[in-house]
C-alpha cells in the first residue's frame, strides 16, 4: 500500500502523489521527470517495495545509480529483487573494494541462476583486486560453459596487458575478436589502445585497418606516441566488470534475446565506469535502439571528439538525434562528416537516408550517388543503387529512377528486395507489365515467407486482371502481416472485386484499425460506400 501521508504540506506532497505523477511522467516517456517523482516518493515512503520496484527500473534506464542502488538494497531485503539488480550490488561492493561481498555475490549469481555463466571471469577480477592472480576456471560439464568461455578471452587480453606482456596478450585479443561483431569497431579501438600503452605499436595498428575512417584518428594517435598515458594504467576490477556487462548487453541485443535487459546491462555497465567510451559507446547504442534516444544523445556527446572514439560517437549521435526527431541538427551533423576528406561510402548512406526522411529526395539521391563515388565500403554497390533509385521516384524522376534500377538487378538478378522494388514500382505505373509480373514472381520464388514481397506479386496479380489468383496470394501475405493497413486493402479490393463484399469490407475494417491520415478516411469510405474508382488503392 502506499500511504498518503497525513501532514504532508501542500509543498510537500505525499508519497502517494509523488508516487503518481511519476506514474503519469512514465505514460509521457518523460524519463528524468518520472525519476525525480519515485525519488520523492520513496523519501516520503522509504520502505514502500511498490515505490521501490517501479523506481529501480526507471533509475538504471535512466542512468541515476544513486535511486538505483537505494531501490535495489529495499527490493533485495524483501526478496524482491530483479534479476538484473545483483550485478548492481556486485558493482557496489566492487567500488568499495569489498571483495569477500563481491565474492559472495558472485556466489549468489551461480545460485540464482542468472548470468552464472559470469562468474569465473568476475571471481578473476575479484582475485586481480585482492592481489592474486585466478585464472577463469570453467566447468566443462556445466550447460553454460560455451557461454561463459565466450567472456573469458576478453579478460584474459586485459589481465595480460595489465601486466605489459604484449605477447600473451596477443592470442586472447585476437581470439576476442574473432567472437564479436556487433561491437567489433570499439574492442578494436580499446585493445589497439592498450596494447600501444604497453609498447605493442605494431601489434596494435594491425588491429586497425588502414584506410578505413572508422580508425583513422586511432591510427594516428598510436602513430604519433600520443594519447599512451591515458591507457597505460592497468583496468580496475570495477572497470574490468563494466567491460563484461557491455558484452553481456551487446550480445543480448544482436542476438535478440532483450534488447531493454541488455539496454540495462548497458546502464549498469556506465555505472561501472562512468568515463570509458567503451562502456558509454555500447549504451548510446542500445539506448537509441530502445526509444531512450534522449539520453544517449548526452552520452554521446561526452566522448571526446578528438579521442580514438570520436567518430564512432559522432556517427552514433547522428543516429540518436534522429531518433530524437532532432532532424535537423542530425542532418546538420551528418552533412558535416560527410564533407571530411576521408568520409567512406556509409556516411553518404546515411546522409542521404536523412535528406529522404526530411523529404530532399533529389538531395538523397545525390548523396548515394557520391556513396558511389568511394565505393569499396560495407554497403553493396545494388544497395547504393537500390536506394539512388527509390530516391529519384520518389523525387518525380522516374526515367532516371529506372535507369538506376535496372542496373541494380544486373548487379544482384538474385536478390529479392531488387526484383520486389523494380517490379512492384513498374505495376503501379502499369509500365511493362508482364516483365514485372515475372520479377515479382521471382522475387517471391526467392523469399515466399516476405509478406511484402507476396502482398507485390499478389497486387501484381490483380492489376493484371487474376483476381482469384490474386486474393490466394493477398490472403497468404496478410497471413504473415495481419496488422499491415497495405496489404488489408489490397486483399479487400481484391475480395470487391470478386463479389465478395462481405469478407472485403472485413478486410478493409482491419486495415483501418492501422491505418491513419488518407488512408484512414479512403478505408472508412469504402466500407459505408462499397468500391468506387476513387477509392482503389494505389
Amino acid at each position: 500500500m502506499l500511504p498518503a501521508q497525513a501532514g504532508a504540506s501542500a509543498d510537500a506532497p505525499s508519497a502517494l502523489h509523488a508516487y503518481a505523477r511519476a506514474r503519469l511522467a512514465e505514460g509521457y516517456v518523460a524519463q528524468q521527470a518520472a525519476i525525480h517523482s519515485y525519488r520523492s516518493a520513496l523519501t516520503r515512503d522509504p520502505t514502500s517495495v511498490e515505490i521501490a520496484g517501479r523506481a529501480y527500473a526507471q533509475a538504471v534506464e535512466g542512468g541515476d545509480r544513486a535511486l538505483a542502488l537505494r531501490s535495489a538494497r529495499l527490493l533485495d531485503a524483501q526478496g524482491l529483487l530483479p534479476r538484473d539488480g545483483t550485478l548492481l550490488l556486485i558493482d557496489a561492493a566492487l567500488e568499495t573494494r569489498d571483495w569477500t561481498g563481491a565474492r559472495a555475490l558472485a556466489d549468489r549469481l551461480v545460485t540464482e541462476g542468472n548470468f552464472a555463466f559470469l562468474a569465473p571471469v568476475l571471481r578473476s577480477w575479484i582475485a586481480y583486486g585482492e592481489g592474486r592472480d585466478e585464472v577463469p576456471v570453467v566447468d566443462p560439464n556445466d550447460r553454460f560453459a560455451a557461454l561463459a568461455r565466450r567472456y573469458v578471452d576478453e579478460h584474459m587480453a586485459f589481465e595480460a596487458l595489465a601486466r605489459g606482456d604484449v605477447r600473451a596478450a596477443s592470442p586472447f585479443v585476437l581470439s576476442a575478436l574473432a567472437q564479436r561483431s556487433a561491437d567489433g569497431p570499439i574492442m578494436r579501438i580499446a585493445f589497439a589502445t592498450r596494447l600501444a600503452a604497453q609498447g605493442g605499436k605494431a601489434e596494435a595498428l594491425a588491429l586497425l585497418p588502414a584506410g578505413d575512417s572508422i580508425y583513422a584518428r586511432a591510427r594516428t594517435l598510436i602513430q604519433r606516441g600520443k594519447d599512451r598515458r591515458a591507457h597505460a594504467a592497468a583496468l580496475t576490477p570495477r572497470q574490468g566488470f563494466a567491460r563484461l556487462l557491455a558484452r553481456l548487453a551487446t550480445d543480448l541485443s544482436s542476438e535478440g534475446m532483450g534488447s531493454v535487459l541488455g539496454m540495462r546491462l548497458a546502464r549498469l555497465g556506465t555505472f561501472a565506469d562512468a568515463k570509458s567510451p567503451e562502456t558509454l559507446l555500447v549504451a548510446v547504442r542500445l539506448l537509441t535502439q530502445n526509444d531512450r534516444a534522449e539520453p544517449a544523445i548526452d552520452l554521446a556527446r561526452s566522448v571526446p571528439q578528438d579521442g580514438p572514439y570520436g567518430l564512432l560517437a559522432q556517427i552514433m549521435l547522428v543516429e540518436a538525434l534522429a531518433a530524437d526527431d532532432q532532424k535537423g541538427e542530425a542532418l546538420e551533423l551528418a552533412r558535416t562528416m560527410a564533407a571530411a576528406p576521408d568520409a567512406d561510402t556509409d556516411r553518404y548512406v546515411k546522409l542521404g537516408q536523412l535528406l529522404a526522411d526530411s523529404d530532399d529526395y533529389a538531395g538523397a539521391a545525390q548523396a548515394f550517388r557520391d556513396a558511389q563515388k568511394r565505393y569499396p565500403g560495407p554497403t553493396p554497390p545494388w544497395t547504393l543503387l537500390l536506394f539512388e533509385g527509390s530516391a529519384l521516384e520518389q523525387a518525380g524522376r522516374w526515367d532516371e529512377s529506372l535507369v538506376a534500377l535496372n542496373r541494380a538487378a544486373a548487379l544482384a538478378p538474385q536478390e529479392p528486395v531488387v526484383l520486389n522494388y523494380l517490379g512492384y514500382a513498374q505495376i503501379e505505373r502499369r509500365l511493362n507489365v508482364q516483365a514485372a509480373l515475372a520479377l515479382l514472381s521471382r522475387a517471391s520464388a526467392l523469399r515466399p515467407q516476405d509478406p511484402a514481397i507476396t502482398d507485390s506479386l499478389g497486387w501484381a496479380k490483380f492489376l493484371t486482371g487474376d483476381v482469384q489468383g490474386a486474393i490466394s496470394i493477398l490472403e497468404r501475405a496478410v497471413m504473415g502481416a495481419p496488422t499491415d493497413p497495405t496489404i488489408n486493402e489490397h486483399l479487400g479490393d481484391a475480395l470487391w472485386a470478386a463479389g465478395r463484399r462481405v469478407e472485403a469490407r472485413y478486410a478493409w475494417r482491419a486495415a483501418a484499425v492501422f491505418a491513419d491520415g488518407k488512408v484512414a478516411e479512403r478505408l472508412q469510405a469504402k466500407t459505408r460506400e462499397g468500391m468506387k474508382p476513387e477509392y482503389a488503392a494505389p
